[in-house]
């Protein structure tokens, strides 16, 4: 199979591999990445479904602390440690291959600070249009897991008032909220993501804490992802080049 290197951001020529048929990182982990705050209290990270480990390399320009990336998928596991050498960020950057459902098993409870996750966006239902590529399928689709599954397992592996930033569609925020609350999160920051001005917003930044008390939601700008020339605004932009020296 064909494998390419593309630059991940402007910053150090960070590259990471990806292959034409695999579903490639999409703009939506860049800017989960993005919207996540690592604080001085960060110790631990963990990234669930990391796919070829986009969100890993971008924090890894904001800390210097450990993150995890998991990942379930043989050969994306595979490129996603590939990746992460290529940049060497071995002694920072740890890919584990397995399933998030299981996590529990191999990780202490209440051990890490931050969960990010961009997951599957879309449910199965009988009426599901579903790629006969399984990569594809897996990245768009709850086939492997679902959000109640994420939602458990981040419960689990997080601290006390540790944060869970999720990045979804829009759609999908009245339950995404209904879930969150059943699992005890309590959402502090809430950003929507227009493709442009004058559309509907079609993805949800969250950053929920867990057991955290309820009130103080802070509801962002909107992030608006292209001008109305059609490039990527000013602020888009900035993202891209995060740190760039």
């Amino acid at each position: 199979m064909t494998e390419v290197v593309h630059e991940l951001l402007g910053y150090k020529s960070i590259k990471i591999i990806q292959r034409p048929e695999m579903f490639a990182f999409s703009l939506d982990s860049i800017l989960l990445a993005d919207f996540t705050t690592i604080y001085k209290k960060t110790k631990k990270i963990m990234d669930f479904g990391t796919g070829n480990a986009p969100i890993p390399l971008f924090l890894s320009l904001k800390t210097d602390q450990p993150i995890i990336g998991v990942e379930i998928q043989d050969d994306v596991y595979d490129m996603a440690k590939r990746s992460v050498a290529l940049n060497h960020k071995e002694d920072q950057i740890s890919i584990v291959h397995g399933d998030i459902k299981e996590l529990h098993r191999f990780y202490q409870p209440s051990s890490f600070d931050i969960i990010t996750c961009n997951p599957p966006f879309f449910k199965v239902t009988p009426d599901s249009i579903i790629n006969k590529n399984d990569y594809l399928t897996n990245a768009r689709h709850e086939v492997l897991i679902n959000l109640d599954e994420i939602l458990k397992s981040a419960k689990q592996l997080l601290k006390n008032n540790g944060e869970f930033n999720l990045v979804h569609r829009a759609d999908r925020l009245e339950e995404i909220i209904v879930k969150l609350h059943e699992h005890h999160f309590s959402i502090k920051r809430l950003r929507f993501v227009y493709p442009k001005t004058g559309k509907e917003a079609n993805a949800v930044l969250i950053e929920a804490k867990n057991n955290g008390s309820p009130g103080s939601l802070k509801m962002l700008e909107p992030l608006y992802v292209f001008d109305e020339t059609g490039s990527y605004t000013e602020e888009v932009l900035k993202i891209f080049n995060f740190g760039k020296l």
